[in-house]
């Protein structure tokens, strides 16, 4: 599973910041990471907009084989409550299409063992 990160110009990118995020990343979805090939982290500043949840932003985009990609973000006063704060998100919505997807493939298979009354008659 890959971890790409990538920060608007108002975001100062250092090697902590990235370390922060791949751990974070990784621990929310590491359970899933033979399904995910890999995630989009985008970080921003959003302060020019005056948002009332906070400046910051983290948009996390997975991108899960046999499914659609799954694209959460979060908002904070502070950059690190943001990751995390998506990187939940993503656990949850993954969880979620994961079980969805695992559901089909049930309902898909065929019956192979008769129902008790189709035996008796």
């Amino acid at each position: 599973m890959q971890i790409n990160i990538n920060t608007d110009k108002t975001i100062e990118r250092h090697q902590g910041l990235d370390d922060h995020v791949q751990s974070v990343v990784s621990a929310a979805v590491s359970r899933f990471s033979e399904h995910i090939t890999r995630v989009e982290v985008h970080l921003s500043d959003d302060n020019s907009q005056k948002s009332s949840d906070g400046g910051n932003r983290c948009l996390l985009e997975a991108r899960v084989t046999g499914y659609q990609p799954i694209a959460v973000s979060d908002h904070s006063v502070h950059l690190h409550q943001a990751i995390t704060g998506a990187a939940d998100k993503l656990k949850r919505a993954i969880e979620s299409a994961l079980g969805r997807l695992h559901d089909k493939q049930l309902h898909a298979t065929p019956k192979l063992v008769p129902e008790p009354d189709e035996v008796n008659e």
